[in-house]
Order: structure tokens, then sequence, then C-alpha cells
């Protein structure tokens, strides 16, 4: 992928073409002055599925908190 930079005044006047751009996979960095304060890039499609089994919850996960718990005594 091939990354630009742009100051952020400039990037406001271009964005149009800047998101025509993106979406033919071109990426920009929007500077201010010379420091870098965001990415303006292709959204990337997510796999379900790719963390299976990574988070498991425990069978009472759902179930009401106990009243210590709201008393803080827990």
């Amino acid at each position: 992928m091939l990354t630009k930079r742009i100051d952020v005044k400039e990037a406001q006047s271009r964005l149009q073409e800047l998101l025509t751009q993106v979406a033919s996979g071109v990426e920009w960095i929007i500077t201010d002055g010379t420091v870098p304060v965001a990415r303006l890039g292709p959204i990337s499609s997510r796999m379900a599925g790719l963390h299976l089994g990574a988070i498991q919850a425990s069978p009472d996960f759902d179930e009401p908190l106990p009243d210590e718990f709201w008393a803080g005594k827990v």
C-alpha cells in the first residue's frame, strides 16, 4: 500500500480527491505542520471467527450480581 503525507489544511480542501485515492488503496498521513495527527486509509474487511475460542465467559456471566457487590463489600 502506498502511503503519502499531506498537511491538514490542504487535506480539507482536497478531501474528495483523497477519498477517491483511498478507495484505490492509497493511505494518507495527515499532518499538522510536521507532526502526524491522523491516518486516512481504506477499511480492511474483518473475518468472522478469526479468534474463535480466544475469549470464554463463565456459565453465570449474565446472572444478577449479588447485593454485596452493590454495597461495595465484594
